[in-house]
């Protein structure tokens, strides 16, 4: 898996721009709070278009400035995992959970329901409303929500914050478990060196 971006987006007096190229498993954007890391990975998803740049992932081309090629998120194959988890209130956790999954073409649905929730350990909550959900629970459910969209790679914003350090633990590990066990890439968006030290296998600076 090959990451190849290049991005500049203004906003008002601030410029975020940022370049990288590398082929690794884990690749962390890291960066004092506010430096521009949730904008630059919600640019690799589509959800920001940047004012010029070419991000490539493995490969395909996903946006080109100068080609005119700017990929729709759905048809991006990037599961993302937002910082505050946003689950849909008004549905449980398993209609959460198979959000991504009815929206994903058959083809790239390499994982289902019961092998998410036994990965993820959340099989007794799948009746559950979000509401319900302890701050650990509610991040399993956005990262099983990610992977059942059926991803090329994992975006991962600050996956550990406002958690106790039990619950940091527990989704720590379970990043690492699902690195080890899926070999799926990960861009991992983190202010914490510590995250960063344990985790990537390769680190950009942005900020």
């Amino acid at each position: 898996m090959s990451f190849d971006v290049q991005v500049e987006l203004r906003r008002g007096n601030r410029m975020i721009a940022t370049a990288f190229s590398m082929r690794a498993g884990m690749v962390a954007l890291f960066g004092p709070s506010g430096a521009g890391k949730t904008s630059v990975l919600d640019m690799i998803a589509g959800l920001l278009r940047p004012d010029r740049g070419r991000v490539v992932v493995a490969e395909k081309v996903l946006f080109d400035s100068e080609k005119g090629i700017d990929l729709p998120p759905e048809r991006r194959a990037c599961g993302y995992v937002p910082q505050d988890g946003r689950l849909f209130p008004h549905l449980d956790v398993s209609a959460n959970l198979l959000f991504g999954w009815h929206l994903a073409p058959e083809s790239r649905r390499w994982m289902q329901l019961e092998e998410a929730a036994q990965l993820l350990g959340i099989g007794h909550l799948l009746e559950r409303m979000p509401h319900t959900l302890s701050g650990g629970e509610v991040r399993r459910v956005a990262i099983g929500r990610a992977l059942l969209s059926g991803p090329d790679v994992l975006l991962m914003d600050e996956p550990l914050s406002s958690l106790d350090m039990a619950r940091r633990k527990e989704i720590l590990s379970l990043v690492e478990r699902i690195h080890a066990e899926l070999a799926l890439p990960i861009l991992y968006v983190s202010h914490d060196r510590d995250e960063i030290d344990r985790l990537a296998c390769e680190v950009v600076a942005v900020g």
